[in-house]
């Protein structure tokens, strides 16, 4: 229930649908992971940023995790609604968790996924490394 609030209070703020493309998460067995191939994480789900040949995953939309040039990949946030970047592999993105230099990319930020002591700490229940936690809410527009 504070999930869905949560997508449309983000829906309003920012004046667009937002469509939920399900979880960044290890997690195998959450229905809404990306990892659970049953669920979210199906290449056969239309929003599914597995989905070879849906918005969100093939490699020349705009708007996919996978394209290294998207400027309108999925944004991630926490479980308190914080923005954690944009799910890109755009490592030129300033917002792109690919960065290596960005704040969201960065192995030394405190808001990347990727530093294993902040954000990507595999002991936090939001965290995407955690293989038992929830992870992320992928959105996309």
């Amino acid at each position: 229930m504070i999930r869905f609030k949560l997508s449309i209070l983000l829906a309003a703020l920012y004046g667009c649908s937002a469509l939920a493309q399900g979880n960044l998460s290890a997690n195998p067995y959450n229905s809404s992971s990306n990892s659970n191939p049953y669920g979210a994480g199906s290449r056969y789900h239309a929003d599914s940023i597995n989905n070879p040949y849906g918005a969100y995953g093939i490699s020349h939309s705009n708007k996919s995790a996978t394209n290294p040039y998207a400027t309108d990949a999925p944004k991630l946030y926490d479980s308190q609604g914080h923005y954690r970047g944009k799910l890109s592999s755009n490592p030129y993105d300033p917002e792109s968790t690919s960065n290596p230099y960005g704040r969201y990319g960065s192995p030394y930020s405190a808001d990347s996924i990727n530093n294993p002591y902040g954000a990507g700490s595999p002991y936090r229940t939001d965290s995407p490394n955690n293989p038992y936690g929830q992870g992320l809410k992928i959105l996309g527009q």
